[in-house]
């Protein structure tokens, strides 16, 4: 039953794609929280176009509805390396960057999104959700403030003017943090 519904529902989410489509994704989730975990299985199942399409869906209706995603954010933490879009990186990081942290893969995150800042091939989204997620895990983990200093500075000169606003507005958080921990 759960399979066919499975195959069903990927029939639906592949069906179109845009924005008018996204919203309609994020009504079924608002209508069927019966589906939830099938529709997140087909987010993490990798599976193309149909991953891209509901993550975006499950990205918009995790603002209205946090706790849908949150008993899932261990595994997608486990599985972000793994993602074969950048969409899915993205709206994954997306996801982390603003609900609670992941306690069992903090270490694989952490190296994960140092990693991905740093590498001048990832695009500039998935940048910036990594500073922000660096810089939350810093306001506990301060061991972290200077290596988040040192590589958004890094890369500061060679990225975009989203990147650098963002980047520069973290530096002086970062740097008046600092500031205040020897007053």
């Amino acid at each position: 039953m759960e399979e066919r519904l499975q195959t069903e529902l990927k029939k639906l989410i592949n069906s179109s794609r845009g924005r008018a489509h996204t919203d309609r994704l994020v009504e079924l989730l608002r209508s069927h929280q019966e589906w939830h975990k099938i529709l997140i299985d087909i987010y993490l199942s990798d599976e193309e176009p149909a991953s891209r399409r509901i993550i975006w869906a499950i990205d918009l209706y995790a603002d209205e509805d946090p706790g849908m995603i949150i008993p899932y954010l261990e595994l997608i933490t486990e599985r972000l390396e793994t993602f074969s879009h950048d969409a899915l990186r993205r709206h994954s990081l997306r996801l982390l960057a603003r609900l609670p942290l992941p306690a069992d893969n903090l270490g694989k995150l952490v190296n994960t999104c140092f990693t991905w800042l740093l590498d001048p091939l990832k695009p500039v989204a998935i940048k910036v959700y990594c500073m922000e997620i660096l810089y939350r895990i810093s306001l506990t983990e301060t061991d972290l403030k200077q290596e988040l200093i040192d590589s958004i500075g890094l890369r500061l000169d060679e990225e975009t003017a989203g990147f650098k606003n963002r980047g520069i507005r973290l530096l002086k958080k970062l740097s008046l943090e600092a500031g205040n921990k020897h007053n």
